[in-house]
């Protein structure tokens, strides 16, 4: 998503990836990433975050600060002064997380697809910035007004080191002085304060909890219509983040968020519309919100980050689809939005890693007479012959599956297929495939040999 680079910070280097165990020997393996980018240490985030560091200690007295007063040093003193005092323990994190995105046996089945999205949603990623002023991703230029006291997003290690070591009944006072900074006149401090909330709910279960009960979330979802790109992108980040603790979900929902994330679907920077993505698939796994996000218009955009988008945002775009498409009104939509054309390209891209996921969804987009006709149209066919042919062992298997739907009840398509050169490969498949890819490759071989006397061109 962002890749981390060095930082001037004279407290810890920013490049540095945080993990969620506090213990030496952790450290010194995390250092070996600096200057990477988060996204190539991913895979990584299922191993280490079984765990996380708490540290109790007694509460000393609320700040009197305000939130036009606030300030990221008020905050860092007020961790640095909980964790001086701490005694070190370690607790065990939910693991509930862990589990979060196992969207369907079809879609999860292949590693690829679920680990890159769990990843997605397990990690945070640090920004590089400049020492006096935060640029617009996107490369139009803006420049943000700079953060007070050197920039706090500059020294979000250093706080990060310390929020992983502090009991949530520490960090509430904290928690209150980032809630009051969400609605602070200073555009500095409400970028700080969503930047220090999307650092506390990265990782630890309680932080979310406690974050959400203490009525953070209306705040994040006001600032997703922002006018400063950098805010959004802290408040989707944290909205995401925060969205993994189960009863956050209902807390986003009825905040009115979904339609405040369409927009930064449509408004935001690359890793803003990314995140914003993943936050509305989040929320996709309660079944009744499918209907809704589809409703609030999220399929449009989503379709536009399937064919603009980073690889990255191209993957995470396939995945919510994919999650949303399981309900018909939002097949359609999708059909509509002119999701098939992509994914029929993305079908024929060999070594992206998106050629099996995209597969995926046409195939969920097969369930209905629309998305079969633009499949069809958009040469889908002639593209999943030769997937077929030439793609992986799981490929194969969701390609002769798509090509079973658009075949099972069309003449003219089984026509379709033979005239494309299929019936050698599905030979193929039928002898040497996978258990499922034998199966389904005879079903469509009998379907083609029953038509064979039938004009190529007619329909049912």
């Amino acid at each position: 998503m962002v890749s981390v680079g060095d930082s001037s910070s004279s407290r810890s280097p920013l490049g540095r990836n945080i993990c969620t165990q506090g213990s030496a020997s952790t450290a010194k393996n995390d250092r070996h990433t600096t200057g990477r980018s988060m996204r190539t240490i991913r895979s990584n985030f299922y191993q280490n975050d079984d765990s996380s560091c708490s540290f109790t200690s007694s509460v000393p007295q609320r700040s009197g600060c305000v939130s036009e007063n606030l300030t990221e040093s008020v905050i860092d003193m007020r961790l640095g002064q909980l964790a001086s005092k701490s005694n070190a323990k370690s607790v065990k994190s939910d693991s509930e997380t862990e589990g979060f995105l196992d969207i369907s046996q079809a879609f999860s089945d292949f590693s690829a697809c679920s680990s890159d999205i769990s990843g997605e949603l397990q990690r945070l990623a640090t920004l590089p910035l400049p020492e006096n002023a935060l640029v617009n991703e996107s490369g139009n230029g803006a420049v943000c007004e700079p953060e007070p006291c050197q920039g706090f997003l500059q020294r979000e290690n250093f706080s990060t080191e310390i929020i992983e070591s502090i009991s949530p009944e520490d960090l509430q006072p904290t928690v209150k002085i980032c809630i009051d900074g969400l609605q602070s006149p200073s555009i500095a401090v409400k970028r700080s304060a969503a930047a220090k909330l999307r650092l506390l709910a990265k990782n630890r279960v309680d932080n979310r909890e406690l974050i959400g009960e203490s009525g953070a979330i209306p705040a994040l979802t006001s600032l997703l219509r922002n006018t400063d790109p950098w805010t959004q992108e802290h408040a989707v980040t944290a909205l995401l983040n925060l969205s993994l603790f189960e009863a956050n979900k209902d807390r986003i929902i009825n905040a009115g968020a979904i339609k405040s994330l369409v927009y930064v679907l449509k408004t935001g920077t690359e890793t803003s519309k990314q995140n914003a993505a993943c936050a509305l698939l989040s929320l996709a796994l309660i079944e009744e919100n499918k209907a809704s996000i589809g409703a609030c218009g999220a399929i449009p955009p989503l379709v536009s980050l399937l064919i603009n988008g980073s690889n990255r945002g191209k993957k995470d775009a396939l995945t919510t689809l994919y999650k949303l498409c399981s309900a018909t009104q939002n097949k359609e939509r999708a059909v509509s939005a002119g999701a098939v054309r992509p994914l029929v390209g993305m079908v024929g891209e060999q070594g992206t890693g998106m050629e099996e996921k995209a597969m995926v969804v046409l195939s969920s987009l097969a369930g209905i007479e629309e998305g079969r006709e633009a499949i069809v149209e958009e040469g889908g066919i002639a593209a999943l012959v030769e997937a077929i042919e030439d793609g992986s062992t799981k490929g194969k298997e969701f390609a002769v599956l798509t090509l079973l739907q658009l075949c099972a009840d069309s003449i003219r398509n089984r026509g379709l297929l033979v005239r494309e050169g299929g019936i050698p490969p599905l030979v193929a498949l039928s002898q040497t495939g996978s258990a499922k890819a034998k199966h389904k490759a005879e079903t469509l071989l009998r379907y083609l040999r029953e038509s064979r006397q039938e004009p190529l061109c007619s329909s049912p």
